[in-house]
């Protein structure tokens, strides 16, 4: 019979928890705080570049970009050395960035485990080797799914083979979604090593007063019974807001209620097309890019918010203006949709590229305001439970821990 002294080291014992990823981002610290808060877990985040934390060039958004939130608060960290050196100078590539001395970091640690976001560079399967050597066992996250990105039967095939080997070299994979498991599945990862993580955001952040939305509404001249219908997210082409710019164009205003306002946050190589496409137009407003203070004034003040993108692996803003108990309409190759959208009930969910089909879709906000804000509510409660307390269960599973003590 063990002692009880024995037995109290056991229930203080921590799982000694290591996370790889490039650089920080504004999503995933909120998770990182929430795990180290976890009595039973000992995070370190050991990061490839810091890049993200000074002020650096973003191609997409195509400007300067400095993150108005703490980005290491709350949370023990590490930046490795780089092999490559001017890979901090911004940017992620296949072989960017690439850091050295993992492997001497996971023994003198002792860890336990090792989760590693992303399979498919150079330096994460060198990851996966330094986790092996120093005794770590391993787990995988990333955001890939079936429209993420098209592949032919050959590399189908090769993929197949690829994760068969990887499978061998890990404990699991965490999933963020429906899209992302599925995924894994269609390459014969068995569903007993997939454990659901979640792509959530802080939930509580977004969840801001609605005196800021109306504030922006008065400054840019919209009417407050006027729908008001959201863009926020890089201006690019695989983003497509230039679609919902002639969807918007080609609304009937004579059939509306009232006319609504367009508003695009966000920056990027389409903005110069985009305002020539709406020169002349008052109900147009480009925002420009918000930071994440600045974009709960635009949530706040939309009606419906809407990513009409392709081949997007999830759209983290959609989980945001729920959050706002906003409406959501996104196309089918927006990877949260079969998870967080439900036809009719939150949002609608339109034919990539179908510019008719958004126009009926944008219509159908427009015309019923009453409708538009039931759905903004029960948004709301779909994303109450798509939370960094779900994720939390995922990890604690996929360690092989009780429930949380926090809960």
């Amino acid at each position: 019979m063990p002692s009880k002294a024995r037995l109290a080291k056991v229930r203080l014992a921590k799982a000694r928890l290591a996370v790889l990823t490039t650089h920080p981002v504004q999503y995933a610290a909120p998770l990182f705080r929430r795990l180290a808060s976890e009595p039973d877990i000992d995070l370190t985040v050991f990061f490839a570049s810091d890049f993200s934390v000074r002020n650096f060039t973003d191609p997409g958004f195509g400007r300067q970009i400095h993150w108005d939130v703490p980005l290491l608060d709350g949370y023990r960290s590490e930046f490795l050395p780089d092999w490559f050196h001017k890979s901090t100078s911004g940017g992620v590539t296949w072989w960017r960035p690439w850091a050295r001395g993992l492997n001497r970091r996971l023994r003198a640690g002792r860890f336990d485990w090792l989760v590693i976001h992303g399979y498919s560079r150079p330096s994460h399967w060198m990851a996966v080797a330094a986790a092996r050597m120093a005794g770590a066992r391993v787990l995988i996250r990333d955001e890939a799914t079936l429209i993420s990105q098209q592949r032919g039967p050959v590399k189908q095939a090769l993929k197949r083979l690829f994760f068969a080997m990887l499978d061998r070299s890990i404990h699991g994979f965490l999933t963020i979604g429906s899209l992302n498991t599925a995924y894994y599945r269609s390459f014969g990862i068995p569903p007993d090593r997939l454990f659901l993580t979640p792509y959530a955001v802080d939930n509580d952040f977004f969840r801001a007063p609605a005196g800021p939305g109306r504030a922006l509404r008065e400054r840019l001249g919209i009417p407050a019974d006027a729908p008001a219908i959201l863009y926020a997210a890089k201006l690019e082409p695989r983003k497509h807001p230039d679609h919902l710019l002639e969807a918007f164009k080609r609304l009937d205003r004579s059939k509306l209620p009232v006319p609504p306002h367009l508003l695009i946050a966000g920056d990027g190589e389409l903005m110069q097309r985009l305002r020539e496409a709406a020169a002349g137009r008052e109900d147009v407003h480009f925002l420009g890019f918000q930071g994440q203070h600045d974009l709960l004034a635009c949530y706040a003040a939309c009606d419906c918010f809407v990513l009409p993108s392709s081949s997007e692996p999830w759209g983290l803003v959609v989980n945001e203006a729920m959050n706002a108990g906003k409406a959501v309409i996104v196309s089918d190759q927006v990877g949260c949709g079969p998870d967080l959208v439900h036809p009719g009930e939150n949002g609608l969910v339109f034919p990539v590229g179908d510019i008719p089909a958004l126009t009926a879709a944008l219509d159908m906000v427009c015309r019923d305001p009453d409708q538009t804000r039931a759905m903004g509510l029960r948004s709301l409660e779909i994303i109450s439970a798509w939370d960094l307390e779900a994720d939390i269960r995922g990890f604690r599973h996929a360690l092989g821990l009780p429930p949380s003590p926090c809960a």
